[in-house]
Parts: C-alpha cells; sequence; structure tokens
C-alpha cells in the first residue's frame, strides 16, 4: 500500500511540473506573440501552431493529470486520517492554490482564442508581468504543505 500511495504521490508531482511548465510558458509565448507577430501574418500562424500544442499536449492534460492524482490523494488520506485534514489551513492554502492555477489555465485558453480572433487584448507588458504568478503560488503552496504551517 505504501509503495503504490508513493508512487501515486510521484506521478502528481511529475504531473505538477509539467503543468507548471506550461503555465510558465504560454504567457511568454503570448508576449512575444504580441510583440513580434501581426494579426494575420505567417509568424502568427507559427505561434497560434505553438500556443495551440503547448495547451493540448502539455497543459491540460497535465492540470487533468494533477487533479485526478491530486483526488486520488485526498481518497486515500481521507481513508486513514478521516477528511478533517481538508479544513487544516495548510490544505486550505493549497486548495485556494490549486483553484487560483485551474483560473488561471482556463483564462490563458481563453486568451488564445482572442489570438486565434486576430485580436491581442493584452499587452506584451501584462503577460510579462504576469508570467509568473504560477510560480509565486506553487511557492506558497509547496510551503503550506512541507511545513503544515507548524510553530516548532
Amino acid at each position: 500500500m505504501i509503495g503504490a500511495y508513493n508512487l501515486l504521490i510521484g506521478l502528481h508531482i511529475i504531473a505538477v511540473i509539467a503543468w507548471m511548465a506550461g503555465l510558465m510558458m504560454l504567457p511568454r509565448l503570448y508576449a512575444y506573440h504580441t510583440e513580434t507577430a501581426p494579426a494575420g501574418s505567417e509568424f502568427d500562424a507559427h505561434f497560434q501552431r505553438w500556443e495551440g500544442k503547448l495547451l493540448k499536449i502539455i497543459l491540460n492534460p497535465a492540470m487533468i493529470l494533477v487533479w485526478v492524482l491530486g483526488l486520488s490523494l485526498i481518497y486515500v488520506d481521507s481513508q486513514v486520517r478521516g477528511i478533517s485534514f481538508l479544513w487544516e489551513p495548510w490544505m486550505l492554502t493549497k486548495i485556494a492554490g490549486i483553484v487560483f492555477m485551474t483560473g488561471w489555465s482556463h483564462f490563458l485558453g481563453r486568451a488564445r482564442k482572442g489570438f486565434v480572433a486576430g485580436r491581442r487584448d493584452r499587452t506584451a507588458k501584462f503577460w510579462r508581468m504576469t508570467n509568473e504568478l504560477p510560480f509565486l503560488a506553487a511557492i506558497v503552496m509547496v510551503l503550506a504543505v512541507t511545513t503544515k504551517f507548524a510553530n516548532h
């Protein structure tokens, strides 16, 4: 049982890494796309392909795996220690981070639709400034989970 649980944790971490990579790379692509590829240009079409592949091959599947594996971990943990851990501050912090990153993923997907429609709804500066938001959220989440906000 412990080996399977550890495997589940490992797969969850790998999925999180892939999701984070997509969350951090896509806004950077959007910044370059905004700056260098006029709507309708050949370069615009290349960026759209790259962004679409990043969403469909890495970001969205990784996000789904994170959710499936994370909910599986919650299920296993709840069988061992009950469900009350879901209300602990460290877990509520992690859940808030997951909700933020899921919302951010959907925001990035909607932004791609704007590029496909030939719009540049945000500036390159916006994309650069927001590029690190998922990483900042991950720092808070990892520290919450690893310390469990212990006072000792």
